[in-house]
């Protein structure tokens, strides 16, 4: 698990990844304020049981960071 203090852009080449997986979502109330928490489950093709690969938090300034990118990545997006 991580929580996510900065992004940065990669200029490097890379291309679509071959694998899908599912990612669930929920919303930690802190007194700090609310985080996102994303977490990614193995693909269909693992061999043991569904259990989470990767689990990123954002508080709200990464969110609204993120918000950005999205919106630079997808501008068709209202």
């Amino acid at each position: 698990m991580a929580r996510i203090r900065e992004f940065f852009r990669i200029t490097r080449n890379t291309g679509a990844h071959p694998t899908e997986v599912e990612c669930g979502y929920q919303v930690i109330f802190t007194k700090d304020g609310n985080l996102l928490q994303l977490s990614t489950y193995g693909s269909d093709s693992r061999q043991s049981e569904k259990k989470t690969s990767q689990t990123l938090q954002l508080d709200r300034e990464r969110a609204k960071e993120l918000l950005k990118i999205i919106k630079e990545a997808f501008p068709e997006l209202k």
